[in-house]
């Protein structure tokens, strides 16, 4: 993992296609932004624990043709 320290205003490239912004730091919050093409997926970690955690607790449906 690449730990940097950054300011207001600096830039983080990634490639040639992703740019992420520190917009702001408040009280120890970060406002991050993030520049990227429409095809890359960008999600927060936490949303993406729950999203894995309620299909996971939704019964599955299967077809006779499927197997586990």
């Amino acid at each position: 993992m690449l730990v940097l320290s950054r300011k207001t205003g600096d830039r983080i490239l990634i490639g040639n296609d992703i740019a992420i912004t520190i917009v702001r730091v408040v009280q120890g919050t970060v406002r991050v932004g993030i520049e990227a093409p429409s095809d890359v997926e960008i999600i927060r970690e936490e949303i993406k624990k729950t999203q894995f955690e309620i299909s996971d607790s939704e019964p599955k449906e299967l077809r006779s043709s499927e197997t586990i």
